[in-house]
């Protein structure tokens, strides 16, 4: 691969969008790409062939990844630039999946009590959104049951 593609996967509000700003920090500001820029609430988890195609794919070839975003609040957001490079951070729930397994370098757990998770989710998107997160939570069980995250990732960093 032309791009070492380090992934930090875990539950939603885990804190893995902290987690990878302080390691892209930490590796000189390399780029962090969000797998929330391919899902929304209506496909939280099965966005994956698109961002395989549209990021993953072009790094491996060492050129430059655009996609659209998604637009969670219905506000349109500029389309993303990735740049290729020495290392890019996949940052999100599911980021260690299977089928994005070929691609990666080396993948991250961030280990974060479920119900800690819950409240930051509900914390940060509203009471009205309890229905969703149980919704995605219930997404998020479909994928460890089937994809086994953790017995794959290269470390599990316990969340705070």
């Amino acid at each position: 691969m032309a791009t070492r593609i380090v992934a930090v996967d875990g539950h939603g509000g885990a804190g893995k969008s902290t987690f990878a700003e302080r390691l892209s920090e930490a590796l000189g500001g390399v780029p962090v790409a969000h797998t929330d820029d391919f899902a929304s609430w209506e496909v939280p988890i099965d966005w994956w062939p698109r961002c395989i195609a549209e990021l993953l794919e072009p790094l491996a070839r060492g050129e430059t990844a655009r996609y659209e975003v998604t637009a969670w609040d219905g506000v349109p957001r500029p389309p993303a630039v990735v740049p290729a490079g020495e290392t890019v951070i996949l940052e999100g729930v599911t980021a260690s999946r299977v089928a994005f397994r070929p691609f990666l370098a080396f993948a991250i757990w961030i280990d974060t009590p479920r119900e800690l998770c819950f409240r930051r989710g509900i914390e940060r998107d509203g009471e009205e959104m309890v229905g969703e997160w149980e919704k995605w939570f219930a997404g998020e069980d479909a994928y460890i049951a089937r994809e086994d995250p953790l017995a794959y990732v290269d470390v599990v960093v316990p969340g705070v």
